[in-house]
């Protein structure tokens, strides 16, 4: 897992956000972690952060402290974490690894994710040898438009409705089947929603890369499906991730198209549930994804 953070820019997206192989690179470099001892590591933010670490950055993160610690035969199939306090961008992150158990079949791994001497993430990983047995899964939502057929975020970024992503490097090419539900241009919806995703460039035949990649990115509008279900609310919307779980199905590239479908069976108590669910263009379902997050809405006065 390599790539040279310094590496000239590339291309631009329509509305003038760097995009392409450049800032994909960057991307990777971001997960390739500095191992500080035998089971701790540090990672940093990009130069072009949110006002807080963006969840999916630091889930990736601890998912590949947590890989490094494990045999290269043996591929994540699940990961539970939560979030506990906003990560500060300009600071780096410590990831502290335990190895918890190596089995004949499974390994387990806790890593906490530390700043200023404080945890502000927690993530268990577990890992399997590769095995055989039953197969199935639910189909591939049917009628969904190509790739090809959907516009870019860049696009929609120059029609106003890129959403909170409009601005930021891009190093996922990203189009929107549906409307971002902050736009809320469709009004609310029982129908889940769904975009299509792929690393914007090439990406090395690393499978725990191509994994915690898909780890960033699943944290990118999983929240949101809660707001979809709604009307425009009237006051601030306040968001933040509370806790993250993920599946692996089946072997993937991330480099390659994958559907992303988000819906929020549940919300009460201030806080919003969500599913989503990862399809290869050929119909493979190859990782569900829950979150509970912080969703409050405030008054027009900030009652």
């Amino acid at each position: 897992m390599s790539a040279d953070p310094g590496s000239l820019p590339g291309p631009t997206a329509v509305d003038g956000v760097p995009r392409g192989q450049a800032v994909l690179d960057d991307l990777v470099a971001l997960l390739d972690l500095e191992r500080l001892e035998e089971n701790l590591f540090r990672g940093v933010s990009p130069p072009v952060s949110l006002p807080r670490v963006f969840g999916g950055q630091v889930a990736g993160q601890a998912l590949v402290a947590a890989g490094r610690t494990v045999p290269d035969d043996r591929g994540v199939h699940s990961l539970h974490a939560y979030f506990i306090r906003p990560g500060d961008p300009s600071i780096p992150i410590v990831y502290e690894t335990e190895r918890v158990r190596d089995g004949r079949s499974f390994t387990t791994r806790r890593v906490l994710a530390v700043q200023r001497g404080e945890a502000i993430f927690a993530l268990s990983a577990s890992f399997q040898l590769e095995q055989h047995g039953l197969v199935h899964s639910e189909p591939m939502p049917a009628g969904v438009p190509a790739p090809d057929e959907v516009d870019d975020l860049g696009a929609r970024a120059l029609r106003g409705d890129g959403g909170w992503m409009a601005g930021l490097p891009r190093p996922l090419d990203i189009r929107l089947i549906d409307e971002p539900p902050a736009s809320h241009s469709t009004g609310p919806t029982e129908e889940p929603t769904r975009l299509w995703l792929r690393a914007d460039g090439e990406l090395p035949d690393d499978r725990l890369l191509h994994v915690c990649l898909l780890t960033y990115a699943s944290d990118l509008t999983l929240l949101g499906s809660v707001l979809a279900r709604h009307a425009k609310p009237t006051g601030e919307v306040q968001m933040a991730s509370l806790d993250h779980a993920m599946w692996f199905h089946e072997p993937f590239r991330a480099d390659e198209w994958l559907l992303y479908e988000c819906y929020s069976p549940a919300a009460s108590g201030g806080r919003g549930l969500a599913r989503g669910r990862f399809f290869t263009e050929d119909g493979r379902m190859v990782a569900t994804t829950m979150q509970e997050g912080l969703v409050r809405v405030r008054g027009p006065r900030g009652q």
